[in-house]
């Protein structure tokens, strides 16, 4: 799997069970610029989760701003280089 089909998938989860429309980009801000509040990112990050098959931790969630610091996490969690 590469970024950009985490990317993707991450993109799937938020049109499935955000109500997201459209794609998401690397610097998409979760809170700012998807309205995600507090309930809404706990299922972003419980459904991302079951979709990878990882566990994200408190301290880690503290460090997701963007969508890209929540793909870089999932590649690193999978093992995906670059």
């Amino acid at each position: 799997m590469t970024r950009k089909e985490i990317l993707a998938a991450i993109g799937e989860i938020a049109r499935e069970h955000l109500g997201q429309e459209g794609p998401l980009a690397q610097d998409t801000r979760l809170v700012e610029d998807l309205g995600l509040d507090s309930i809404r990112l706990l299922t972003l990050a419980a459904e991302v989760e079951n979709r990878f098959r990882i566990v994200i931790e408190p301290e880690q969630e503290a460090g997701i701003a963007t969508v890209g610091d929540l793909v870089r996490l999932v590649a690193d969690r999978i093992g995906v280089d670059g």
